[in-house]
């Protein structure tokens, strides 16, 4: 049976730390999860830890609570929270009350959980996680239950409020492999494997009484179901003299028709994200796609271990905390954090003839590597050692930053969001399309955009790489024309019966069969006949959709690009050529956690439409050890859906 908990109101069933549905439930999907919110940061070049950060940061998430947003209760929010630098004094005295001591900073970590409501199922995560920890040659220094004041949550927070608790962990010296945040790392994926399995929840399941908001010996994050101004009034800790940093993240969400809850509220373990990724259904599945292909040799972890280690990107989080896991694999795989962002939010770089060849060079290998994570964003992040931001190609999502003569660093979705002198502004300005704004902690200063990616690209000859490995259409068709110098062998055609019909009447069977209409005909293909340009139209489109259409259609249009069509505008990828491109990558994967010349030999297509003689010269290349398989996608008619769901079956296996 459910937990209860009495509040003000009398008996209340609590579920969990969420109460949203994990499956589809009539037009809701789960899948459609995403946010728009208000985020910023506040860090200090110098690196001093102080009081004054944390408030400023705080009274920046109250001054955009407008960015975020609450449900039918005025005091319930979809959710609130700050990323902070670890307070080593504050948790140095903390655990002294608790009875135990902390080691200097940088050899210790911690957790920040949400553990079971229930006393009893607590136990046994609690005993879990020591378990996990001690094997993984890990101490736990102890434990800490976080102070909390929730007398101003609304109902619909308190009836999913979780315990809050701290783990403390020692470094595991023995390890001289591997650095302690990728220690963090690897421990938080096992600990949340080991516990999800002792309590039976599957790989694509969510665990609804357990989560860990971060693992780090670094930063720390507070976040809940929770309105900004609710933020420092729930977490006590953040209202104590000697909690300071000096750096602070901060987030306000705004779930877009989706259901808030107390683990999808932000920061997430790296980033603050506002805005929504489009691409995310795609994103994940070919995340999934290549588990299989991983290695994460930097990680120097065995295959046991590994199988442990998956999945990557958890099935049931929203856009954002997709975003975040993979963002957290790829610097903890050896990439820094702004080359990580490079890779997964790359600028406009197709169609652009000013940029630097060798930067071109880098975001063309990557695209080798990795699809970008695309949609209107504005997204902060930071790994503890430095802290920027960045919009996506077509900055869509405003964000402003000022520079202050003492060395801080203020940027937000907004200006006026923390009060500065106006004789203190040494730099102001806005985030740039595609650029990152990154304050570099280690060197104390604000590293300019095109010095920190001309550094990343060419640390490596990325342009060499992609001239012996990468294949094009050009030189498969120019090989395919010195195998056949008398012309290519005639492509093999389906027996078909002699027409017997002329004329239009001949045209029909083809065009139905193509799923051609009446309306197609006379109001998009005879107008672009007639004058050589797209007609324009203002009356929607009421077609009913495939999948509940009472006529055949054809099997692409079942298939959907997901996008956010209330806030985003519509993009034409010949009218915006310099923000858009159709280029693509084919070909056999590789390992995402590497970076070897050898990723680079894929197939690179300026377009995925192709025509025959491309088609047929595909099937025949051997060109550069490159060979192509012909997979049948047919079957019997006759078969029915018995012979679809067997063809299926078959072109998976090949």
């Amino acid at each position: 049976s459910l937990p209860k908990v009495v509040s003000r109101r009398g008996l209340v069933t609590r579920m969990s730390h969420s109460k949203f549905p994990t499956e589809k439930v009539g037009m809701y999907d789960p899948a459609f999860e995403s946010d728009a919110c208000g985020v910023g940061f506040i860090a200090d070049t110098t690196k001093e830890d102080t009081r004054q950060t944390v408030e400023d940061a705080l009274n920046m998430l109250i001054r955009m609570t407008h960015r975020g947003a609450c449900g039918c209760e005025e005091n319930t929010g979809d959710g609130a929270g700050i990323l902070v630098s670890l307070p080593h004094k504050f948790f140095k005295d903390a655990a002294l009350e608790e009875g135990f001591d902390l080691p200097k900073p940088n050899r210790y970590a911690v957790a920040m959980i949400y553990m079971p409501v229930d006393k009893l199922l607590r136990g046994k995560v609690k005993n879990q996680i020591e378990e996990t920890a001690e094997s993984l040659g890990h101490k736990v220094l102890g434990w800490r239950t976080v102070p909390k004041d929730n007398h101003g949550l609304g109902e619909g927070a308190k009836s999913t409020e979780p315990v809050i608790q701290q783990v403390f962990f020692a470094r595991n010296d023995d390890n001289e492999t591997q650095a302690l945040e990728l220690q963090c790392y690897i421990l938080r994926k096992l600990l949340c494997y080991d516990v999800d399995k002792m309590m039976g929840i599957g790989r694509d399941q969510q665990n609804r009484d357990f989560y860990v908001c971060s693992l780090s010996s670094k930063t720390i994050v507070y976040k809940g179901q929770l309105l900004p101004q609710q933020v420092p009034q729930y977490f006590m800790d953040l209202k104590h003299e000697d909690f300071k940093t000096h750096l602070a993240l901060v987030h306000s969400r705004f779930s877009t028709n989706t259901f808030p809850s107390w683990d999808r509220a932000q920061p997430m373990r790296i980033l603050g994200h506002n805005g929504e990724i489009n691409t995310l259904r795609g994103n994940k599945n070919w995340v999934r796609a290549r588990e299989g292909l991983m290695k994460c040799v930097d990680m120097y972890l065995d295959e046991k271990t590994l199988a442990r280690f998956l999945p990557i990107v958890d099935e049931t989080t929203s856009d954002s905390g997709a975003f975040d896991a993979m963002l957290e694999l790829l610097i903890r795989c050896g990439r820094s954090l702004p080359e990580a962002m490079m890779m997964l939010i790359p600028e406009a770089w197709q169609n652009d003839p000013l940029m630097d060849p060798e930067r071109k060079s880098f975001y063309e290998y990557a695209s080798a590597l990795v699809e970008p994570w695309d949609g209107p964003s504005l997204v902060t992040f930071t790994d503890g050692d430095g802290i920027g931001a960045t919009l996506d190609r077509n900055g869509l999502r405003p964000g402003r930053y000022y520079i202050t003569k003492d060395g801080k660093v203020i940027m937000a979705s907004e200006v006026g969001v923390v009060d500065i002198a106006p004789e203190d502004v040494k730099e102001k300005g806005r985030l740039r399309p595609g650029a990152i704004f990154f304050v570099d902690l280690k060197n104390g200063r604000v590293l300019p955009d095109l010095e920190m990616k001309s550094e990343i690209s060419g640390k490596l000859p990325y342009n060499k790489w992609l001239l012996r490995q990468k294949v094009t259409l050009a030189d498969i068709m120019a090989a395919d024309a010195e195998a056949h110098p008398t012309g290519p062998p005639p492509a093999p055609r389906p027996p078909c019966e002699t027409p017997t019909r002329q004329g239009v009447e001949r045209l029909l069977a083809p065009l139905r069969a193509f799923g051609y209409t009446v309306e197609s005909l006379d109001l998009l293909l005879a107008p672009m006949v007639a004058s050589a340009a797209d007609p324009l139209g203002s009356m929607g489109n009421d077609t009913p959709l495939a999948v509940i259409s009472e006529r055949p259609r054809l099997i692409y249009e079942y298939f959907k690009q997901l996008f956010a069509q209330v806030t985003n505008p519509p993009i034409d990828p010949i009218r915006e050529a310099v923000v858009t491109s159709l280029r693509c990558m084919i070909g056999p994967e590789g390992d995402i956690t590497m970076t070897t010349e050898e990723q680079a030999h894929r197939l690179s297509l300026d377009t995925p439409m192709i025509d025959i003689p491309e088609m047929e010269a595909l099937k025949r290349t051997d060109h550069r050890a490159w060979n192509t398989l012909t997979v049948d996608c047919t079957y019997a008619l006759s078969e029915g859906a018995a012979g679809l769901e067997a063809a299926l079956t078959r072109i998976c296996s090949e």
